[in-house]
């Protein structure tokens, strides 16, 4: 297995409850070479502050400067959303993978490993992979999602099959993606990488997805409408008719997603 570089994006916004235990999940990476892109969007609690005393005051840290200067650390002036900082985030990213992560969300330590080793092993470009559900406290809720192994640009139009925090693509492979244009969502940018390769899953969990869950949990997952409709609209350049029904069909694969992927164990 090669040693290239990863930049994982993770964007936060009030959220110095998770901080640590995020950001430990990628310090504690069986695979080291990595960089992180942390974004904090003019956060009105003491998340900024979390994350630069993690990274200047922790021991670890300090005693690693490798890992210390790999922690990429800025602040917007004002609000500014994830897809904006998302398109600074991957402008400056310089790894051959990408990889994303949530700030409330944590990896298991050999994620970047085996990840990394299922897409070299096989010459994929665009993967994804399975994870669980915990709560605000971390606990487990006893869900694994999973979902389509191969997932090509078709079926991609039909459901966002990926989780946000268990995509990683090949930029050597991709290109370097002109997030300008995917102003939307992350739904968008994976319409833009599908048209160019298919999506594989990894059959393993191989991260935890924090989340309010209840028994209403896979209907309200599915129907945000917005984002959807905006990922025809605008990425694809789809008319309003179109993106409509495209968009009313997603929320019915969406739901046929969760009814038959998110196993409870």
């Amino acid at each position: 297995m090669t040693n290239d570089l990863v930049s994982i994006i993770m964007l936060s916004h009030n959220s110095a409850r998770y901080v640590e235990e995020s950001v430990r999940s990628v310090i504690n990476q069986t695979y080291n070479n990595w960089e992180l892109i942390f974004i904090d969007d003019s956060s009105k609690d003491d998340t900024i502050n979390m994350i630069m005393k993690f990274k200047h005051d922790d021991a670890e840290l300090l005693s690693n400067k490798q890992i210390h200067e790999r922690i990429k650390v800025s602040q917007t002036v004002f609000e500014r959303g994830d897809v904006v900082n998302s398109q600074s985030a991957l402008k400056y990213a310089s790894g051959r993978w990408i990889a994303f992560l949530n700030v409330s969300d944590v990896w298991a330590p050999d994620k970047l490993e085996r990840q990394i080793a299922f897409m070299e092993e096989n010459g994929y470009a665009f993967s994804y992979h399975r994870y669980r559900l915990m709560d605000s406290e971390s606990k487990d809720r006893g869900f694994l999602i999973s979902g389509k192994e191969h997932v090509k640009h078709k079926d991609m139009l039909r459901c966002n099959w990926p989780g946000y925090l268990t995509v990683m693509y090949d930029s050597k492979i991709v290109g370097k993606i002109d997030f300008q244009s995917v102003w939307t969502n992350y739904y968008a940018l994976w319409l833009s990488v599908s048209s160019k390769h298919d999506c594989y899953l990894m059959p393993a969990s191989l991260a935890t997805f924090r989340t309010k869950w209840n028994r209403f949990g896979k209907i309200l997952l599915t129907n945000n409408f917005k984002w959807r409709y905006d990922a025809y609209r605008v990425e694809m350049g789809f008319g309003r008719i179109k993106s409509l029904l495209y968009t009313i069909r997603n929320i019915w694969y969406g739901i046929m997603k969760w009814k038959n992927y998110a196993n409870r164990n």
